[in-house]
């Protein structure tokens, strides 16, 4: 695919998401729901932390049983570096544990607070499956224009959940 067409398809993802989340921030309030619709998609999260991490310790095990992977390389990580497949459920657990740390905080600021709506749940779920489709596509196929579309979608509504909660607490 060309340079340019891969750009067009991001685009026309980003495109689309943005028509949701205008959707989303267009939603009427119904108020606060109550902690537990807030921390469903916390919870949600932390699964699929979990159930990347899982597939991590699996692809690097099996790796190492089939001689695929060297135990050496994970003793130091600098020399023998096993096949890119093997470590893609370790870079997207990685990736779970950087960007989303936002997530949590202000999930925990709004809980803290009681200050959150309809908008800001279904922003909350529209970032949790933003990092699911990322972490499917990195460890599935590792295409990089969506996993690019789906890493940017997943940030911006991350900015757009704090920049609400910003407006409303000062």
């Amino acid at each position: 695919m060309r340079l340019g067409a891969k750009y067009l398809m991001v685009a026309g993802v980003v495109t689309a998401f943005v028509a949701i989340l205008l959707a989303v921030l267009n939603m009427p309030s119904a108020g606060n729901r109550g902690a537990a619709t807030l921390i469903q998609p916390i919870v949600a999260l932390v699964a699929l932390t979990g159930v990347v991490w899982l597939l991590m310790v699996v692809y690097r095990n099996v790796a190492i049983i089939r001689g695929q992977a060297s135990e050496r390389y994970y003793q130091t990580y600098t020399t023998q570096a096993p096949a890119e497949w093997i470590e893609r459920p370790t870079r997207a657990y990685m990736n779970l544990l950087e960007v989303p740390v936002l997530f949590y905080v202000v999930c925990l600021l709004m809980l803290a607070t009681g200050k959150f709506d309809a908008a800001q749940m279904s922003l909350a779920w529209l970032f949790v499956a933003t990092r699911y489709v990322h972490a499917f596509i990195y460890i599935g196929f590792n295409y990089v224009p969506l996993r690019f579309a789906a890493f940017v979608t997943g940030v911006v509504t991350l900015a757009v959940m704090w920049t609400r909660f910003a407006m409303v607490n000062l």
